[in-house]
């Protein structure tokens, strides 16, 4: 069993890191919110006072942040230079893919292996580890990396160099965005020309128009049993997440001058729903504010 820096105890990461206690690794947790720190700590956690108490002697150094900014700080100010050559950084931020290589470029150079690890499957997913990881790193690190990400989720899939693990995150939350929206117009349209929405499910869910967004996550209640439309949209993924997931691929269709028309359409309608004050909602229900147009 490893000794592990876990740096982000927050929605994700909390649940993430109770599954690497219960795996039986010791786990020294960091956030800055005490509360979720202490949440940890009764579930078999040490606590950590700070970002750079939580890598001291640590073998593998886990870290679920915000944003780019935050993971070049914590990197650039807890990690690298503290933790000894050879220690094993996994960053399971959803982040810019410049600053994941960048950061990566950093720890390489002092002598650590790193892979970036974002991850697909909400707070449900990291609670029941069974989430899905898209990690960028060399092939060596990957393999070092997969037996603790096998701990937190189900599908562990290897997407080349560093940044490759952020480049396939936002390229899928895009679809994810795009297909979420789209199922939203046509159950609003058959509502509106008096087609049931059941039969429309049915055809579907079995014809062309078939996609996840529909039958895992069908933002119309009463058709698919687990989906957050069932309960109010409870989110599992809120809209902001998903906004700041389309705006990053915005950044990135930007810096390599892909066309990405409909990404930035998803992200405008997302941008508006976030700024009407459902921010918090799940993305799914987005389907309000178009039977609202």
């Amino acid at each position: 069993m490893a000794t592990i820096g876990f740096i982000g105890l927050g929605n994700m990461g909390l649940p993430m890191a109770r599954n690497l206690v219960k795996a039986g690794h010791r786990v020294q947790g960091f956030d800055m919110a005490d509360a979720q720190v202490q949440a940890l700590v009764a579930d078999g956690g040490v606590e950590a006072d700070t970002a750079a108490g939580a890598v001291d002697g640590a073998e593998v150094v886990i870290t679920m942040l915000p944003a780019g900014e935050h993971v070049r700080t914590v990197y650039g100010e807890s990690v690298i230079g503290r933790v000894p050559a050879g220690t094993l950084l996994i960053d399971c931020s959803t982040i810019d893919v410049e600053s994941a290589r960048a950061v990566a470029a950093d720890a390489v150079a002092a002598g650590l292996e790193m892979v970036d690890a974002p991850v697909s499957g909400g707070i449900a997913g990291a609670a029941a580890g069974t989430l899905t990881f898209m990690v960028g790193g060399p092939d060596a690190s990957f393999a070092r990396a997969e037996p603790f990400l096998q701990v937190m989720g189900k599908t562990i899939v290897h997407a080349g160099g560093a940044g490759n693990g952020q480049a396939a995150k936002i390229c899928n939350n895009m679809i994810l965005g795009i297909s979420m929206i789209a199922v939203s117009e046509a159950f609003t349209m058959a509502e509106k020309l008096g087609l049931d929405t059941a039969r429309l499910f049915a055809i579907s869910s079995k014809a062309s128009g078939q996609c996840w967004a529909m039958t895992n996550y069908c933002p119309v209640p009463g058709l698919v049993e687990a989906a957050p439309s069932n309960r109010n949209f409870t989110p599992g993924f809120t809209a902001s997440m998903m906004l700041k997931d389309l705006t990053l691929a915005e950044d990135a269709s930007e810096a390599v001058h892909a066309a990405t028309p409909l990404g930035r359409e998803a992200a405008r309608l997302y941008r508006d729903y976030v700024e009407s004050g459902h921010g918090a909602v799940d993305f799914s229900g987005i389907i309000q504010m178009l039977r609202e147009a």
